[in-house]
């Protein structure tokens, strides 16, 4: 498989691309995508057997529920920054070791049930909140030391919204391909 296939693999909607403005109908609509992200999920992985669940995305790449599971993991924490957002000027995060995290015995999990759950509240929750950042509150910003740099909380929605998507994908991906490639 060539590298730009792999690409394709790894990024089936592309990366996250920044847009030079963002308007408040982008941000409807990637805060739509965020609440409605359980619920595709939930649809996507319902009744797949354990056999399924541990096909991957890609090679080298996480099995479905490992996926799953990291949703769960990565958008706990997403609330987290947004919150330190909106209550600390400029926070430093904690950026976490993703592929570590998925390998421990919830991150490979047969039973889905747990982070499907976790997933429907938190982004019930998460909705809410974003739901009510004033224009203003969109300009804050958290520092991300991993990638050295500063991201703006109308910014890190769109990347949210993305990631959702971006893992919707991979799903999909592992389920049209029968994990295999």
């Amino acid at each position: 498989m060539t590298e730009k296939q792999l690409h394709v693999l790894k990024f089936p909607i592309g990366e996250f691309q920044k847009p030079d403005v963002i308007s408040s109908e982008m941000i409807s609509t990637w805060i739509n995508d965020i609440e409605r992200f359980p619920s595709e999920i939930q649809k996507t992985t319902n009744g797949l057997i354990t056999e399924q669940l541990n096909w991957p995305y890609r090679p080298e790449g996480w099995n479905i529920k490992q996926v799953v599971h990291h949703c769960a993991d990565s958008h706990m924490n997403s609330i987290i920054r947004f919150k330190l957002a909106l209550t600390e000027d400029s926070p430093i995060i904690k950026p976490y070791y993703e592929d570590r995290w998925a390998k421990l015995v919830d991150g490979v999990d047969d039973n889905l049930e747990d982070s499907l759950n976790l997933l429907k509240g938190l982004h019930a929750k998460l909705g809410k909140l974003l739901k009510h950042i004033s224009k203003k509150e969109l300009s804050r910003e958290i520092v991300h030391p991993e990638h050295g740099k500063r991201f703006r909380l109308d910014e890190t929605i769109g990347t949210y919204a993305w990631h959702s998507n971006h893992h919707l994908a991979h799903i999909k991906q592992a389920i049209a391909h029968k994990g295999q490639f």
